[in-house]
């Protein structure tokens, strides 16, 4: 197995607890399926949020879905004037057969406009 890096971002609409819930949950859960992954693959996973999210951390919606072995960290996305906000970015950290090229990075909603290149 070789160990893998996917990235993920989503947008949220309002600054609430139960939104980042639901949204962080639904990219952690894209993450997971489109690269075929269960919580068994993961080694490790990075949040960062952007300086106008307060509500809660990320990585407590990880916990939320049974991701509870894992080593979670949450940081501030730099305070860029004019960059998207509302962001909540992910690097997951996984053991993988697949070669890098077939990693499916996952940016959902409004998100994928920061990386058109490796959006899926």
């Amino acid at each position: 197995m070789a160990v893998r890096a996917v990235r993920g971002a989503v947008q949220l609409e309002v600054d609430e607890a139960s939104h980042m819930d639901e949204q962080v949950g639904a990219l952690l859960t894209a993450v997971l399926e489109r690269n075929d992954l269960t919580a068994d693959d993961l080694i490790s996973i990075w949040f960062t949020a952007t300086p106008d999210l307060h509500c809660d951390f990320p990585a407590a919606a990880a916990r939320k879905l049974g991701i509870v072995d894992v080593p979670l960290i949450c940081a501030q996305e730099l305070d860029i004037q004019g960059a998207m906000p509302r962001v909540v970015r992910v690097l997951a950290h996984i053991e993988s057969d697949k070669p890098r090229a077939d990693i499916a990075h996952v940016y959902l909603g409004a998100a994928a406009a920061l990386r058109k290149d490796i959006a899926q």
